[in-house]
């Protein structure tokens, strides 16, 4: 168990809250505007969508979770301090660091109040309605705090052209339905869920109106998919995606039923590298390589 109890951590508490630090300044948050310390360091982050654009960014991050799961973002881990998972802080560890800064989201939001307690946190979360408007908030908001406005707005633009280039590549390709497969189950997932990014940012129909928004996607069966028949089945491969031995994507996807849709017919079947769109969901190196991945795709069917 990381999360201990704060007594005896009041020395580390008193030391990050006597800290010399910048100016302060207001940014946007998932929870509204908050005051933050301009340029902080020590910085510790527990979401790694925010290790993802911070790391693009070029922001030195000197606290982390543990695991890292994604290899791009090894560096980071090699660098940095662990500093808990993503789900529980190690609260010593933090009193050590003394961060300027915490930054929290997706998995890790629900510790803010607890980590508050230590040192200024923010949740930079992203997830539902305008997704993408949200994570070009977080770029100009992280721009702000560390001084990298110029990055944010470059990254932004790259990542507008990229979005601009799938949207064309899918155009007139027809409907699709993402898919996240777990073991030999499946669950399906909307425009208004996790990934439904990728229906809003594309203009890409859904193969199937009105599918849960749950976190966990709905569950759904292979006659389900048969019914359904989608043009295009994305698929994401959470085993895959945390390091977990078991039946992969496609062996579970490996079925009469499934073979016999358009999209396994037509070879629209997509396993989409599934490490950042399910860890890093909102990181901006994570969406483009999606972006890329989907743009390759795309472009490879006939209209």
């Amino acid at each position: 168990m990381f999360v201990k109890s704060l007594a005896g951590l009041a020395l580390g508490v008193t030391l990050a809250g006597t800290a010399v630090l910048a100016q302060d300044i207001t940014v946007d948050t998932a929870q509204g505007p908050v005051e933050v310390p301009q340029t902080p360091a020590p910085l510790a982050v527990f979401d790694l969508a925010a290790v993802d654009t911070l790391t693009a960014l070029g922001v030195s991050i000197d606290g982390v979770p543990a695991p890292i799961y994604l290899p791009y973002l090894a560096p980071v881990a090699k660098t940095a301090t662990p500093v808990g998972t993503l789900f529980e802080p190690d609260l010593e560890a933090l009193a050590r660091m003394a961060p300027e800064l915490i930054v929290v989201g997706g998995r890790s939001s629900a510790q803010v109040d607890t980590l508050t307690r230590l040192a200024p946190t923010i949740d930079m979360t992203i997830w539902g309605d305008g997704f993408v408007d949200q994570l070009r908030a977080r770029l100009a908001s992280y721009g702000e705090i560390f001084g990298k406005e110029a990055e944010a707005t470059a990254l932004a633009d790259t990542l507008d052209d990229k979005i601009a280039t799938a949207a064309a590549a899918a155009e007139g390709k027809g409907n699709a339905l993402i898919l996240l497969t777990n073991g030999g189950k499946m669950s399906a997932y909307g425009a208004n869920s996790r990934f439904g990014w990728i229906h809003g940012a594309l203009n890409l129909p859904e193969a199937h109106a009105g599918l849960s928004d749950d976190p966990h996607g709905q569950a759904i069966s292979f006659e389900f998919l048969a019914e359904v028949d989608p043009d295009w089945i994305l698929v994401i491969d959470r085993g895959a995606a945390i390091g977990q031995t078991g039946e992969a994507a496609q062996a579970t996807l490996d079925n009469k039923l499934v073979a016999g849709t358009t999209a396994a017919q037509s070879g629209q079947i997509v396993y989409l590298d599934a490490g950042p769109i399910y860890v890093a969901g909102g990181g901006v190196q994570s969406i483009m390589g999606t972006l890329d991945e989907l743009t390759a795709a795309f472009s490879g069917a006939e209209s």
